[in-house]
């Protein structure tokens, strides 16, 4: 069951990477962990803004919206601030912090600034 899950949250991400690059932004990275701070699921950068994105699998939208928690908004954010350091960009760099959900049917939805 652990490895099926893992599989589905793959997917998702998948999916997720494909949708935004056929947006036109530029992965910059994936999967973005660090062990005292946490992961990021994607960072990407269209027109000199960076989104860090949080991808959410579920039955329904709903439901992969429910998983979204407070302590992941904050272990977000601390990983966020490790990537600009690392990446020798400074606080006034214009950012977003957004919310992928995806449903088994292929189904995806942004909430942008979702976890601002």
């Amino acid at each position: 069951m652990l490895q099926r899950h893992k599989d589905l949250g793959a997917a998702a991400e998948n999916l997720v990477v494909s949708k935004y690059v056929k947006s036109g932004f530029e992965v910059l990275a994936r999967n973005f962990r660090r062990p005292d701070t946490g992961e990021i699921d994607l960072i990407v950068k269209h027109a000199n803004k960076l989104y860090f994105v949080e991808t959410k699998f579920g039955r329904d939208f709903d439901a992969a919206a429910a998983r979204l928690t407070q302590s992941q908004r904050a272990r977000i954010h601390k990983t966020a601030q490790r990537f600009l350091a690392e990446t020798h960009r400074d606080q006034t760099t214009e950012m977003r912090f957004d919310a992928a959900l995806v449903t088994p049917e292929g189904g995806f939805q942004v909430l942008p600034g979702a976890l601002n």
